[in-house]
């Protein structure tokens, strides 16, 4: 094998080549409940874009939050620091900025050179310029952290997509009772080892809080009568 290593004079390692530019740093965990369609959990320096459900944004945030990164919320003002919480957001290591106006680009980035996770929507929920898509993420990949856009198609170039859709809430008897928990069909696509699409069934929330498996719907077959 190749010895692409500089050496001292005492023959130990200055610099290793076969290391420069290789991310070392462990992906971030997701819930278990997302495994299937998360297999390798959130690849630090990575652009990973979400739509259709805030609460699934906040159950990617939480898992990563649990197992002790720094995470970010920005633009979300009706989001509070309870209901993030509610996910798993550990408090102690979480910045909440829920307007950030006119220099929503100059904080995200400012962010990621801070924190491990910055969950933002773009101002007015359109998309960026490309310049600032592309700025925003080099300064991810370059600090081994995830940018997670609440933008779905109007965030080009991501290098993973979150698509949720409502099947339907549970608890609504015939006129009574209470809205419990949350039927979501979650898919996944993507670049690289994205690019096969997956696809789960999820309670979101759950019946008691938080995200669970859910199971498929049985596809419902029309007889001729």
């Amino acid at each position: 094998m190749l010895d692409v290593a500089i050496r001292k004079a005492d023959g130990s390692t200055a610099v290793d080549w076969s290391t420069v530019g290789v991310r070392t740093a462990p992906p971030l965990p997701v819930d278990p409940a997302l495994a299937s369609i998360l297999p390798g959990g959130l690849r630090r320096g990575s652009t990973v874009t979400v739509s259709g459900s805030l609460s699934l944004l906040l159950a990617l945030v939480g898992a990563a939050s649990s197992a002790g990164a720094w995470c970010a919320l920005v633009g979300f003002p009706r989001v509070s620091a309870e209901a993030a919480c509610e996910y798993g957001v550990d408090l102690r290591r979480f910045v909440l900025v829920p307007a950030a106006g006119e220099g929503w680009t100059t904080a995200v980035g400012a962010l990621l050179d801070a924190v491990d996770v910055v969950a933002a929507r773009p101002p007015g929920g359109r998309g960026l310029a490309p310049g600032d898509v592309r700025r925003l993420a080099a300064r991810a990949r370059s600090k081994d952290a995830v940018l997670m856009p609440y933008a779905g198609e109007g965030w080009p170039g991501a290098d993973l997509r979150l698509r949720a859709q409502s099947r339907g809430w549970v608890g609504i008897g015939e006129g009574t009772g209470r809205l419990r928990a949350r039927r979501v069909e979650v898919t996944t696509a993507g670049r690289g080892t994205a690019a096969r699409p997956r696809t789960t069934t999820l309670w979101l929330p759950a019946a008691g809080g938080g995200v669970a498996e859910a199971p498929s719907l049985a596809p419902v077959v029309e007889l001729a009568g």
